[in-house]
């Protein structure tokens, strides 16, 4: 669950630059928002913190400790689209160690490394024996 310090407004953040669909939401008297989100197939939720809880926002801590990983088809396009919706370029998109990736941060201080893989990923010796072993059945 990500945490953030406006429930209401990151919902929306995350429906503009991710396209983001909402799966559920609970808003509260008080105004803050715990909701579930999809990107494709991808979930997560989102909250407002909860201090007493100790659930904090990266805003309060000075900082997050996570980064997230979305593969996205065009990650040139979706990289554009975030930051079109007010998130902060980190690193451009570039191909870098086998993938097209960038990294923002949004607007509630989480990071996102936005990309895909562009070449074929090397297997692990025992993958690639596993799988010659498959192919001769």
């Amino acid at each position: 669950m990500l945490s953030v310090r406006d429930g209401a407004k990151a919902v929306e953040f995350y429906k503009a630059a991710f396209g983001a669909a909402e799966l559920f939401r609970l808003d509260s008297e008080d105004g803050a928002v715990v909701a579930r989100l999809a990107v494709s197939e991808a979930e997560f939720w989102v909250a407002d913190e909860s201090p007493e809880h100790l659930n904090f926002s990266p805003e309060s801590l000075g900082g997050g400790s996570v980064r997230m990983v979305m593969v996205v088809e065009d990650p040139d396009a979706a990289f554009a689209r975030a930051l079109a919706a007010g998130a902060t370029a980190v690193s451009p998109v570039a191909n870098q160690y086998g993938w097209r990736l960038g990294r923002i941060v949004d607007p509630f201080g989480h990071h996102w490394e936005i990309g895909k893989p562009v070449q074929e990923q090397r297997l692990h010796p025992y993958r690639r024996s596993r799988r010659w072993l498959r192919l001769q059945d």
